[in-house]
């Protein structure tokens, strides 16, 4: 009689096997169709792919967004939505303008591609390492996006992802980015109050190149077919700073939900903040602070992520 075993990588079924009697990932099993495959590494780096990145553009240092290099409402550069969604994007903005926004940012999710490049408020560093370029945020605890640019083609069904999957390789001066696998959640954003998900099949190209001694722009195009009636390009600037009051630091976009406090044996503890009717945090004496969820106290505002 013949086992059913499911295969799991990370949170989704990778594989289904049929073995008879005890069957083991990633061996042949005697009788089986199955064959081994040798699992994909990544290469140890040599000493010339190491001296090689002294040849690349330097992008060393902390980078500061500027202003958004916003569009004219109604040029070509201004996104162009499907009829259907085009009307619930101006309601959206409708509530907006009545500053009720619809914030972009939820529950402390991450904020996810293009929105990361497009909207985001914080510092990011680019570290430049044999067969990678990893972004590194400074937004709630310093999340990380990789860009495989070591000859990898995009998995043939990549697990969706906020950031999605990405692969780049360097066309002289400026790093090549295609981005798919992207969770259809994410949203396409005009701002940080309106926004709309991509709703699945979004694809991301990115162009990154130094446009000066310590400025740097991200060109981006984004293909969204069950939104957008056609690709939306959009840019944003960043400025580099060496000193090191700029570095980044750690944050947590939920520790502000806490207060520090001690429990009944005198061990520090994080405490969430009363909060009122409408969700705004009040000083724990005011006698209208609503009482807080039902969650202990704890020792790291993680737990309640």
């Amino acid at each position: 009689m013949s086992d059913h075993i499911l295969v799991r990588t990370g949170l989704r079924c990778a594989a289904a096997f049929t073995f008879s009697g005890l069957a083991l990932s990633g061996l042949a099993i005697p009788g089986s169709a199955i064959a081994a495959e040798a699992p994909l590494s990544n290469p140890k780096p040599t000493k010339a792919d190491w001296a090689a990145i002294a040849d690349l553009p330097d992008l060393s240092g902390v980078w500061s967004p500027g202003p958004l290099d916003r569009y004219v409402p109604g040029s070509p550069e201004a996104p162009q939505w499907l009829p259907a969604i085009a009307s619930q994007i101006d309601k959206l903005k409708q509530l907006d303008a009545e500053g009720k926004p619809q914030n972009i940012y939820t529950n402390c999710l991450p904020e996810g591609l293009p929105s990361s490049v497009t909207q985001t408020l914080n510092a990011v560093e680019f570290l430049v390492t044999p067969g990678r370029v990893t972004v590194l945020g400074e937004f709630d605890g310093n999340r990380t996006r990789r860009i495989w640019t070591d000859g990898r083609p995009h998995p043939a069904d990549p697990d969706p992802s906020f950031s999605g999957h990405s692969i780049g390789h360097w066309e002289g001066q400026a790093l090549v980015v295609d981005t798919v696998g992207i969770l259809p959640e994410v949203f396409i954003p005009l701002s940080q109050g309106v926004g709309f998900p991509n709703n699945g099949g979004m694809h991301v190209e990115e162009r990154i190149a130094l446009t000066g001694p310590d400025t740097l722009k991200v060109d981006l195009v984004v293909h969204a077919p069950k939104v957008l009636a056609a690709p939306w390009h959009v840019s944003r600037t960043f400025t580099r700073h060496r000193d090191r009051s700029y570095d980044i630091v750690e944050s947590s976009c939920r520790q502000g939900d806490f207060f520090e406090d001690t429990d009944a044996n005198g061990n520090a503890v994080f405490s969430p903040i009363p909060k009122d009717a409408g969700g705004a945090p009040v000083p724990p004496d005011q006698p209208n602070a609503a009482p807080p969820a039902a969650s202990p106290a704890v020792s790291s505002p993680g737990a309640h992520r």
